[in-house]
């Protein structure tokens, strides 16, 4: 083989080398926000991590952009309109973290006992901040922007409560983050969840019409 051959068989070997990484890196898109909620709650995909210790089931869930854009959207919104929305939710990441015990929300648990009761009622609503920590292979900690707990008053199976981080640019080029959920008095000690970060950098769409 001479090496004008070679050359256009090593010519060739790149080519299908991009190409395929340029199709793996492709966006994905739905039609709809049922279709992408689908997709990210399989968990090959990555998008739901899930762990169970002492009895207590832990969830946690990364929100692509788009879910939250498609709650203000509407179906005749023009596509400035989606632009800016989309540049409003994206500058913050959505993790939607579910605690539940016996299929239960965690303070039906402790119902019985009111001190108790009583002090994951606060920690709840107002202590989150110093029990879930977001943080780089490196222990660089992402401080949390805000987080949001809607009391189901037993109503549901589970608790569960929306965090929001901002999208730090630190966070790009690592393979992966840590989240952590301390001790909210279940006896769990600490929940570690290893998050890759190619879900959230390459994170999918809604076709909006």
């Amino acid at each position: 083989m001479n090496k004008e051959a070679v050359h256009r068989m090593l010519k060739i070997t790149v080519i299908i080398i991009v190409v395929s990484v340029i199709y793996s890196c492709t966006t994905k898109t739905f039609d709809s926000s049922e279709e992408l909620m689908h997709y990210i709650q399989q968990p090959e995909h990555e998008y739901v991590h899930t762990k169970m210790v002492n009895g207590v089931d832990f969830s946690i869930l990364y929100k692509p952009t788009d879910l939250l854009v498609d709650q203000e959207v509407t179906e005749d919104a023009e596509a400035s309109r989606i632009d800016s929305l989309r540049s409003k939710y994206g500058t913050y990441m959505y993790f939607t973290l579910s605690m539940s015990k016996n299929n239960q929300e965690l303070l039906s648990n402790v119902a019985g006992n009111k001190q108790q009761f009583g002090a994951m009622v606060n920690e709840l609503a107002f202590g989150m901040e110093q029990k879930v920590h977001l943080y780089t292979p490196q222990k660089d900690t992402i401080a949390m922007a805000d987080y949001i707990y809607p009391r189901m008053y037993g109503m549901s199976g589970a608790t569960t409560i929306l965090f929001v981080y901002p999208r730090d640019k630190k966070i790009e080029k690592e393979e992966y983050i840590n989240i952590t959920i301390e001790d909210l008095g279940l006896y769990t000690g600490e929940v570690k969840f290893k998050i890759p970060t190619e879900i959230i950098n390459n994170e999918p769409r809604i076709k909006f019409k």
